[in-house]
């Protein structure tokens, strides 16, 4: 490559994505001259869904700016909370993310899941479709144009991604509102009316329960009730929201 040469330096939380010879301080590299800040970058292997400001010495500049010869550039992290703008905070899972996704659904956080890998590109335009935030450890995935925000899940620990998404975007927390299973609404549900439902030990040991209004599934404090009860307690007094019922 034959172009200008810019120096480069990433902020520490996105050096995992960058080669180790990119990971301390501002390194030289040799660009097109044509090609955009937003491209250099993901072609180092960041992508910009974590890319925070982009500054070129010293100012900030847009994903547009074409870097030229001399120009110093630095890529921070996203700010956290991090704002999304222009639409109701919900979210999008990939097929590896089926833990996260329940235990959003349990704090009553908006998560879509598909549990069938059916591509990058459909999971993309369902984000753009439906203006949810794409959550996903897959790099390619979160560099598709057609997605309408995204986010880099970094733990593959389940307790360890629900305490970074919380922490990143910062959503309403409104536990055992929403079906773990289809993410459909809860509401409170008589006992006479899910009864031919229940289990006979079920029907005799509880008297409380609720019911998804969109797969009419029913719910109640049964064996792993404690086990729930404790991330949703942890999260709670963590990042806030509605008391544990």
């Amino acid at each position: 490559m034959n172009g200008p040469e810019i120096h480069i330096r990433f902020a520490p939380g996105l050096r995992l994505f960058v080669s180790a010879e990119r990971r301390s301080g501002h390194t030289p590299l040799t660009t097109d001259g044509a090609s955009s800040l937003g491209h250099v970058v993901e072609s180092l292997g960041v992508p910009l869904t974590e890319a925070g400001r982009l500054l070129v010495d010293g100012r900030t500049v847009t994903p547009a700016h074409v870097p030229a010869a001399g120009e110093t550039i630095e890529v921070e992290e996203v700010t956290r909370p991090q704002p999304v703008p222009g639409a109701p905070l919900r979210f999008l899972l990939d097929v590896h993310l089926g833990t996260l996704a329940r235990r959003l659904r349990l704090l009553g956080v908006d998560a879509a899941y598909e549990s069938e890998d059916i591509g990058d590109a459909a999971l993309a335009t369902l984000s753009a479709r439906e203006r949810r935030v794409m959550l996903s450890r897959d790099r390619g995935l979160l560099r598709r144009r057609e997605l309408w925000a995204g986010a880099y899940v970094y733990s593959d620990r389940p307790e360890d991604q629900l305490r970074d998404v919380l922490e990143r975007f910062a959503p309403p927390l409104t536990p055992w509102t929403r079906c773990t299973a289809c993410n459909g609404q809860l509401s409170d549900a008589d006992k006479d009316a899910v009864r031919e439902r229940l289990e006979q030990g079920t029907e005799k040991t509880y008297d409380v329960f609720a019911e998804c209004v969109e797969c009419g599934r029913v719910y109640w404090r049964g064996a792993h009730h404690a086990r729930l009860e404790a991330i949703v307690s942890e999260a709670v007094r963590e990042f806030g929201g509605a008391t544990a019922r």
